[in-house]
This record gives C-alpha cells, sequence and structure tokens, in this order.
C-alpha cells in the first residue's frame, strides 16, 4: 500500500535521512525491519517506495509505505509506516531488479539518493545522512567516478566548485574507536599515502570530531605500519620518517597524541570492556583492514562507520550489501539502528 501526504504537512523537528543503498542487497530489508519497529524515530528513506514495498512483503510485514515530498513532512507519517522520499533522477523499475545481483541502475539508484541527501544536509532540512550499503561493483557499473560512499559524500559535501574537505572514516562500537588515514585503495597505494601530513590531517580530524561524542580533549593512539611499528627501524622505516613526526606536531598543537604503537597491540590495550579500562580514546590506523578487522571482530552488529570531516553528519552501519541473503528477510537490522542513533548523538553535539 502507498499513501500520500500533501506538501502542507510539514514538521518541526529535522529527521534523519536513510538512503536506500543498493535495492539488489539487504538495504531496503533492514530500514524496512528497523522503520516498522520504531526502533529510528523521526527518520524517512530516501529511496524508492515501490523498492520498500518488496522490501516489506520479502520479510512478512504489513506497513504503509507513505510517500511525502519532503524531509519535514516525516513526522506526518503514522507510527510503523515507512515514510519515503523519492528523489528527481532515480531509476525506473528498480523494484522488478533480481536480488543479489550487480546492476548498474541499482548502482546509479544509490548514488542518487545519497546526492538526494547531501542537498538536503547543506540545507540544514535534516538532522544527519544514515546511508544503507551500496555495491562498489554496482556504482562503477553505473558510472559513478567513486569507489564508495566516503568518496562521494567528500566530493559533494561542500558544493559545485568548492574545495574538497578532508575526511576520514571512524568505525566505532562501545569498545573501540578507529579512525583511518587511508581507505578504498590498494594496500600497495594505501601504504604510499603514510606520510607525516596525511597522518597529521588524520590525528587533527579525529581530535576535532571527538567534541562531537563528548570527548574535547581525546587521547589518541597512533599505530604504526610495520610489525612492531618499526622496530627501530629493522623492519620499516615510516615510522621514523612520517609517523612519529606526525605525533610530535600533533602534540606541539595541544594534541593528547601518543606512539607509535605496534599495531598488533595497541587495539587491545584501547579496546573498553568490562573490568578493562582501556588505556586510549581511539586509535588512528594506517590502511583500512588494519583499522576495521578489529572493530568488526567485536561483532558487527554494532559496528557504525561515521565519517569525520564533513560539514554535516553521516554514519552508516559497518557491514555491506550482503547479496547472499538478500531477499530472504532475514537481514539484521542491529548496525543500522545503531548507526542512527550515533548520529542522533552526533548531531546534538553539533548543536552544543
Amino acid at each position: 500500500m502507498t499513501v500520500t501526504l500533501a506538501a502542507s504537512e510539514t514538521a518541526t523537528e529535522r529527521p534523519l535521512a536513510l538512503t536506500l543503498g543498493d535495492p539488489c542487497g539487504i538495504g531496503p530489508e533492514i530500514l524496512a525491519r528497523a522503520l516498522v519497529a520504531g526502533a529510528i524515530p523521526g527518520a524517512f528513506v530516501v529511496g524508492d517506495a515501490a523498492v520498500m514495498r518488496r522490501a516489506l512483503a520479502c520479510q512478512g510485514l504489513e506497513a504503509p509505505v507513505v510517500v511525502v515530498e519532503r524531509p519535514g513532512e516525516a513526522a506526518s507519517v503514522p507510527a510503523g509506516a515507512v515514510a519515503v522520499v523519492e528523489p528527481p533522477g532515480l531509476p525506473a523499475g528498480l523494484a522488478a531488479l533480481p536480488w543479489g545481483r550487480v546492476d548498474a541502475r541499482a548502482g546509479a539508484a544509490a548514488a542518487c539518493c545519497v546526492r538526494q541527501a547531501i542537498v538536503w544536509a547543506r540545507a540544514g532540512e535534516i538532522a544527519g545522512i544514515v546511508t544503507a550499503p551500496l555495491h562498489k561493483e554496482a556504482l562503477a557499473a553505473a558510472g559513478e567516478p567513486y569507489p564508495g560512499h566516503t568518496e562521494l559524500l567528500a566530493a559533494e559535501a561542500a558544493g559545485p566548485g568548492a574545495t574538497v574537505p578532508a575526511v576520514r572514516m571512524m568505525l566505532a562500537n562501545e569498545e573501540l574507536r578507529t579512525v583511518l588515514v587511508s581507505i578504498h585503495l590498494p594496500l600497495r597505494e594505501a601504504i604510499e599515502q603514510v606520510t607525516c601530513s596525511s597522518v597529521l590531517e588524520t590525528i587533527r580530524i579525529a581530535h576535532r570530531s571527538a567534541a562531537l561524542w563528548g570527548q574535547p580533549r581525546p587521547c589518541i593512539a597512533v599505530a604504526g605500519l610495520n610489525p612492531h611499528a618499526g622496530e627501530g627501524g629493522l623492519f620499516g622505516d615510516e615510522e621514523i620518517r612520517h609517523i612519529a613526526p606526525a605525533i610530535e606536531a600533533a602534540r606541539r598543537e595541544g594534541i593528547d597524541a601518543r606512539g607509535p604503537y605496534a599495531p598488533d597491540t595497541v587495539f587491545m590495550r584501547a579496546r573498553h570492556a568490562p573490568g578493562h579500562p582501556g588505556e586510549f580514546d581511539l586509535v588512528v590506523a594506517m590502511y583500512h583492514d588494519q583499522g576495521l578487522i578489529p572493530v568488526k571482530y567485536l561483532g558487527v552488529e554494532q559496528g557504525v562507520n561515521v565519517t569525520l570531516g564533513l560539514p554535516f553528519i553521516r554514519t552508516s552501519p559497518d557491514h555491506g550489501t550482503a547479496f547472499d541473503i538478500a531477499g530472504t528477510g532475514r537481514a539484521d537490522p542491529s548496525s543500522l539502528i545503531a548507526a542512527a542513533r550515533m548520529a542522533r548523538r552526533l548531531s546534538a553535539g553539533c548543536s552544543r
């Protein structure tokens, strides 16, 4: 069932925009489950109403899909319903695409939804963006020049002709936070990104952003790149030439940065667990897998991806499109719900 509200029905509180993600993956399913359960109040889907109806049906959920015209109208949608704003330019026929398949139309749809959410975020119409997973192959098949969400958001956050902001990816749960120097790069290229300037910029972004979650002066551990953090140059000299100078420069700026520490133990030292208070508030990691494996090992269901450095709030679940279970109704919305809660928390920090 689809219900349409009139444009005059508006709300005063800014909602969260939940982008559709890849319509062939589990994004629509976890969005539907979370919204019908009332787990993400004050939110709407940027996406395709027919896709959301299909997601509800595959899980045996009965709930109305309410099409609204603007973000502010989402508050008028009844509890238990799914509010959807369909952005202009959305490809047709998305609900007919097969589950679990790479399709250029799906990649184009995911990018279209993110771009529209960015427009609303820049205009101050929404509290933040929570992105459901997209598929990088589908994004590339659609002709998008970006390898993932983070790069797309950074490129378009400031508007046409403006300087692209320096952003970093943080993966976080209640026990551990890691911020990455580089993101979606081949490992050889990621190692080349470990320079004094890039490490220092990562430390600065992490330091500034921590105030949003209540840590105006965080203790930041910086991981080394090489085994044993280079062992004094025996196993590589990036720590001596780049990482240690970046830490020293950050400390001169008043940032509590420490290290470089051996990457095989620093995450254990930073972990906050019952009976084990962590030594650090967050860890700066040198490349994608170095920082993400420790957080994901602690439980994908509570992990949240946060893009630091944007002029608005953006979070996402820490899992992908899960094509292998898409359409089965088995997808767990826990990480999406955690991402929405994080977005609200960070939005409150921005407004202080």
